[in-house]
């Protein structure tokens, strides 16, 4: 051992979850925190990401409590009216403001290239090695860390000869291939398909390997206005309230236009439910190549193999790998335990903020116990039922930690909780009437969802 960390937290993982909680615990509580990543610096899976990516949601959603990523309202574009999504590089830049805020404020330290193993830190780079004292509190931020396409490799086999590439490396081809195969379900396939058809590949030059049809939240509704968030929320419990089954939930989720499928004759298995602008739903229609044979197993020159048999590709095509785990869906375990603080969202979908409430909990109570009964985690959504299953857990830990008056008057002014209503928030007739809706459905749609979820009462 070279040095001993002598920080009342060391919190291992510098990604969007870690950061927001060391921001909101250092401005709430009188402690020094310590933060550890294997990457070179903060902002976590964003430093590896595909350079044509953007926040699938509003900024303003996104990042710490005390500092607004963006906010702007667009005034032309295909998305004219909603709000502003960061870029990979803006993204980046933002990490970094506020990595030098906490440093300046000296009572933050960032070790940087590496990693926490068993009470030690060890440099990747020097091999220097630190012991942690016994008395610093372990903040796991790495729990639902996300995997990418740069960092993960394809999940199907890749013969000799087969031309298989991470989505990050599209920017790098030269010379355009006979047919552009894209691997993958999601908002990263999704990104891909977009950012091709942008640079002049026609719809006909690209194939889709869509394993499971998704479902996606239409980013009209999920936007930092409270009237427009209530009145989504609204629509989401009405919706559950009348539903008579799982894809019946959906389809009236459809007809309120807050869900949005890619072919309307296909019912979706798949509900991560990324957001996605009418747009692009339209540029993604003009696939229509798409192959729905379950998961790729192998690829060689010329051929994708599946569990029931071949498909034939041109020999020169690329295949994309967009085919990551992403957002990962281990277990649900207490927040606090006694050695360890583990970072899970709290209010549905919103990672961010789950973590900044850990935060404000963490530096404003003493009880394991009452900390753990305000902030239980909640898992994200992949199929219809953890779509389900997320939304009315969510919305019970939305219940327990609102009944909270000092943390319902915090949560009400940082932005990157979505269904906070700011004290100064003008009151309009659209807001109070989706207030009193949610209201009016809160109790019979979550008995119904959690109905359809499996989950007891």
């Amino acid at each position: 051992m070279t040095g001993t960390i002598e920080s009342d937290y060391l919190v291992v993982g510098a990604g969007a979850t870690g950061m927001a909680f060391t921001d909101t615990l250092i401005r709430h509580a009188d402690v020094h925190v310590t933060l550890v990543d294997r990457r070179h610096g903060v902002g976590g899976h964003w430093l590896e990401a595909y350079p044509f990516v953007r926040l699938h949601q509003a900024s303003a959603f996104y990042g710490v409590a005390s500092t607004v990523l963006g906010g702007a309202i667009q005034q032309d574009g295909p998305e004219k009216g909603l709000h502003e999504r960061a870029s990979q590089p803006e993204i980046c830049s933002y990490y970094l403001r506020v990595l030098d805020a906490m440093i300046t404020s000296g009572r933050v330290e960032f070790l940087g290239n590496s990693e926490y193993r068993d009470g030690t830190v060890f440099s990747r780079l020097s091999g220097e090695r630190f012991n942690v004292a016994p008395s610093c509190r372990i903040v796991d931020a790495r729990y639902l860390s996300p995997s990418i396409p740069a960092e993960t490799a394809p999940p199907f086999g890749v013969n000799p000869g087969a031309r298989v590439v991470p989505v990050n490396d599209l920017v790098h081809l030269e010379d355009p291939p006979g047919q552009y195969v894209i691997a993958g379900s999601g908002k990263t396939a999704t990104d891909a398909i977009i950012w091709l058809l942008s640079r002049g590949v026609g719809p006909d030059d690209i194939t889709w390997v869509r394993p499971r049809d998704p479902w996606m939240l239409n980013r009209a509704v999920v936007q930092p206005n409270p009237a427009i968030f209530q009145c989504m929320a609204a629509d989401v419990l009405e919706a559950g309230a009348a539903a008579a089954s799982l894809d019946d939930f959906f389809l009236r989720l459809e007809d309120a236009g807050v869900m949005l499928r890619i072919d309307r004759t296909v019912l979706p298995t798949m509900a991560k439910a990324p957001t996605l602008a009418t747009w692009e739903l339209e540029r993604l229609r003009s696939i229509e190549n798409v192959v729905r044979r379950g998961h790729i197993e192998s690829v060689s020159p010329g051929t994708l193999i599946f569990a029931d048999g071949p498909v034939s590709i041109p020999r020169d095509a690329v295949v994309v790998h967009c085919a990551a785990d992403g957002l990962k869906q281990p277990p649900l375990v207490p927040v606090w335990q006694p050695d360890l603080i583990t970072l899970q969202p709290i209010r549905a979908g919103f990672p961010c903020f789950g973590a900044a409430l850990i935060g404000y909990v963490e530096a404003t109570r003493d009880d394991g116990e009452t900390k753990n009964r305000l902030c239980p985690p909640t898992p994200y959504g992949n199929t219809l039922a953890d779509w389900a299953r997320m939304t009315v857990l969510g919305s019970r830990a939305s219940r327990s930690f609102t009944a909270e008056p000092d943390i319902k008057a915090w949560s009400d002014q940082v932005m990157i909780n979505p269904s906070g209503i700011p004290p100064d928030q003008p009151r309009t007739a659209a807001l109070d009437r989706a207030v009193q809706r949610l209201g009016a459905a809160g109790g019979p749609g979550l008995a119904r969802l959690a109905e359809l979820a499996g989950l007891a009462s």
